[in-house]
């Protein structure tokens, strides 16, 4: 029971974190724009387009354009973006996956949607930092409210339909487009869950008492009661998608949340038996689990409703285990895989304050992020986006592969 108790907690406290997201400035030009086609090198496996759906680990500066709250105000800058020239609304020191398949396909980086000067002839990134994959509405009749933006997937889904309507002329050139495109459905759903952790916090400074572990308990059961609409939001989104032409969707599962060192901070439990084998959190992880089994299944689904398509599911868990198992061959410090490189933890094992996020005073940014699994306790570092990309899109981590890249030579 006590174990139980502190994972609860830790749940709760570290979620905290998560459901507050990046901010940033503008992206510097050289950053923001879309290459011209004189610069682009040969199309990889047909695909001339990428449309993006998302949260924050995947936003590239939605949420700063709809005018960005939240508490979070030393994430509006430097350090953020600090590898790449400055911020420029990603979560990160850097690039993100998303980035890296782009440049990996030769296609320019995503600019986002509300980026109303972009250049959206190759792409276009719909999502935002704080995203949930149900709308507000649906949160609310649950007691679970939004915080930070009202750019559900639903929201996302119909920026892309608008898109699609004043850009194209039929549904016929829609279909046309959409078969030399890829389509990113995710990750989304993860704040949904965060959010009514959320609501249930514990009173109080957050004492351990029956009442606040109630509360707590609550917060689970709420948010375990979410997986079922979460992941049936995701699948029906594809299936829009599908419907519309789609031909190669990625869907992505949820990360290890276990493994997150804003989570294992805030329990900082000493009992052995919470951990697993990698030293995550085992109850956390089986909560990640539990949503991306239910994906899979829907996924399955997908398959055989639209036979003639590439459905992909993005392993995340699993290769987000397999970086941290290799993460001396990656060129990580193994001592460090769970410590954040820019935060306030002082001595800690993982360097996370959750009242001093990253960039705020007392905040440090460490020597070498290019050797750190973790960026600020809940987002990674560019290096560690780019090993995530790699194992998802050339090592059998998306299965089926989603695009097949020439062999080097």
């Amino acid at each position: 029971m006590r174990t139980m108790a502190r994972t609860l907690l830790a749940a709760f406290v570290a979620l905290l974190l998560v459901v507050s997201p990046c901010h940033a400035r503008p992206a510097p030009q050289h950053t923001a724009k879309s290459s011209s086609p004189k610069e682009h090198k040969a199309v990889v496996d047909g695909i001339t387009t990428i449309y993006n759906f998302g949260d924050s680990l995947s936003d590239t500066g939605n949420l700063l354009r709809e005018g960005a709250t939240g508490m979070l105000q030393y994430t509006t800058g430097p350090p953020y973006g600090s590898a790449i020239g400055g911020a420029t609304g990603r979560c990160s020191d850097g690039y993100l996956m998303i980035d890296f398949l782009a440049k990996d396909l030769n296609l320019p980086l995503l600019n986002p949607y509300l980026d109303k000067g972009a250049d959206f002839t190759h792409g276009v990134n719909f999502a935002v930092a704080g995203a949930t994959a149900l709308d507000a509405a649906s949160l609310a009749k649950r007691g679970v409210s939004v915080p930070h933006t009202n750019t559900s997937l639903a929201v996302q889904l119909q920026q892309f339909k608008d898109l699609m309507s004043t850009s194209t002329r039929s549904p016929q050139e829609i279909r046309d487009k959409l078969a030399q495109s890829l389509v990113m459905v995710g990750e989304i759903g993860g704040n949904d869950y965060n959010y009514a952790f959320s609501a249930n916090k514990p009173a109080g400074n957050g004492e351990r008492s029956l009442y606040n572990f109630g509360r707590m308990a609550t917060g689970v059961v709420e948010a375990m009661a979410l997986v079922p609409d979460v992941v049936r939001s995701i699948t029906s989104t594809a299936r829009e998608l599908l419907d519309m032409g789609a031909t190669r969707l990625v869907i992505p599962g949820n990360f290890p949340l276990g493994c997150v060192p804003s989570y294992m901070s805030a329990v900082n439990e000493t009992d052995p038996s919470a951990y697993d084998a990698n030293g995550c959190l085992a109850p956390l992880n089986l909560f990640a689990q539990m949503h991306n089994v239910l994906l899979q299944q829907g996924i399955r689904e997908l398959r055989r409703s639209y036979p003639g398509a590439t459905v992909a599911y993005a392993d995340y868990f699993y290769a987000y285990v397999r970086m941290l198992r290799d993460a001396g061959e990656a060129g990580f410090d193994e001592g460090a895989v769970f410590e954040a490189c820019c935060g306030a933890g002082g001595d800690g094992a993982y360097n996370v304050d959750v009242d001093r996020m990253c960039g705020a005073p007392g905040t440090s940014v460490c020597a070498r992020p290019e050797e750190r699994i973790s960026w600020d306790g809940v987002h990674l570092t560019q290096h560690a986006y780019r090993v995530m990309a790699d194992l998802l899109y050339h090592k059998g981590f998306a299965s089926p592969p989603p695009v097949v890249f020439p062999r080097s030579t």
